[in-house]
């Protein structure tokens, strides 16, 4: 009973899906029109691109990369703004949850051998945001997004015109907090002495080369599973252990209530009717309460204005403490290495966020990008 009390309060918004599907299935038994609900180009997608992430991760790729670029900081502030593009650039490319499972802790060591700990607060919270807004430009930066272009067939090209605006506009808002650290001289030793495996190195980044080759469907994502599982399962196959499986069935689940909703009639048209109204700031409002995948999959369901909808669960991403999976991942890390300072922690996050918010909701109305 102690480890099933315990997987659900680490996997919260799994069980919910969970149970939100199962509760669905009584209003909308099981038939053939099931299998339609699922995006199964989009969880194989999102299921290559973590495992071979996961690989690189294996080999500290990205740890050994980082840390060396942290050594040359020689300000607080110098050290804030490289640990932010570091985490921003990495949510590009490897995800937002994954940029911070890889860059947190990299935060962590140099604010600690730097005797710099008392911003520790905020500089997590700035990281998570800047995973959070850093994942918007690419398809594959954040979960939503992957869904999104695959399931409105949205073009590369117009995507990255949607998400432009507010992705710089992200990055003006993310440096001009750095100005609030003082530019405190600092010195980093790194006594770091493992080396890169470069042989395996250029192995995973070839298939992470692929494996966006699938994202942006310039390959079928069935012939990547059957190149890319297999080299990985002989290469690492701990790799393979090691994705991030609650995620994908958290889909699955979210597929299942998403399409049963989306054929109860009264639910159908309640929802059309919102999101018609402001689809923009509906969906932002509702990451709020439901975090951003599964407000992408739920209200994906209901309207064609896949603009609004995209703006809405990226910029969702930041405000509350579920807004976002990564923002989880990131005070779950900063309670197990400062759990005294959890309210400090929560009453910053709250406002930060808010700020970030509110900035970015002004910012897309009053360019009219929604």
């Amino acid at each position: 009973m102690t480890k099933l009390l315990r997987f659900a309060k680490k996997h919260a918004v799994l069980c919910i899906a969970a149970l939100a599907a199962l509760v669905t299935c009584f209003f909308v038994p099981p038939d053939k029109e099931y299998v339609g609900y699922f995006d199964f180009r989009t969880l194989a997608c999102l299921f290559l691109t973590l495992a071979v992430i996961a690989a690189l991760r294996n080999i500290k790729f990205f740890t050994i990369l980082s840390r060396r670029l942290v050594v040359l900081a020689g300000s607080l502030r110098t050290l804030f703004l490289l640990l932010l593009a570091i985490t921003f650039i990495g949510s590009m490319i490897i995800a937002n949850d994954m940029a911070l499972i890889t860059f947190l802790p990299l935060g962590y060591f140099a604010l600690s051998v730097s005797k710099k700990e008392k911003y520790a607060a905020f500089l997590f919270i700035l990281q998570n945001i800047t995973a959070n807004l850093g994942g918007m430009l690419t398809p594959f930066g954040n979960p939503q997004n992957l869904y999104l272009y695959s399931f409105f067939h949205i073009e590369t090209g117009e995507f990255l015109s949607i998400m432009a605006w507010p992705f710089f506009f992200s990055i003006c808002l993310i440096v001009l907090f750095c100005f609030f650290v003082k530019n405190e001289k600092l010195v980093l030793c790194d006594d770091y002495s493992e080396k890169l495996n470069v042989k395996k190195a250029l192995l995973y980044l070839a298939l992470f080369a692929l494996s966006l080759l699938i994202v942006f469907r310039v390959i079928d994502y069935r012939l990547g599973i059957v190149l890319i599982v297999p080299i990985l399962f002989f290469a690492d196959h701990e790799a393979i252990l090691m994705v991030d499986y609650p995620l994908l069935f958290t889909f699955f689940f979210f597929f299942i209530f998403a399409g049963n909703l989306s054929r109860i009639p009264a639910v159908h048209a309640l929802f059309s009717s919102l999101l018609g109204v402001d689809t923009f700031l509906f969906s932002t409002l509702s990451c709020q309460a439901i975090s951003n995948v599964p407000s992408a999959i739920l209200l994906s369901r209901f309207t064609d204005n896949y603009r609004a909808l995209l703006l809405g669960v990226n910029v969702g991403g930041v405000g509350t403490l579920i807004s976002s999976l990564a923002s989880l991942i990131t005070f779950s890390e900063f309670c197990i290495l400062y759990p005294t300072e959890k309210r400090r922690y929560l009453t910053l996050f709250a406002v930060l966020n808010a700020v970030f918010l509110l900035a970015l909701i002004l910012f897309v109305k009053l360019l009219g990008l929604a």
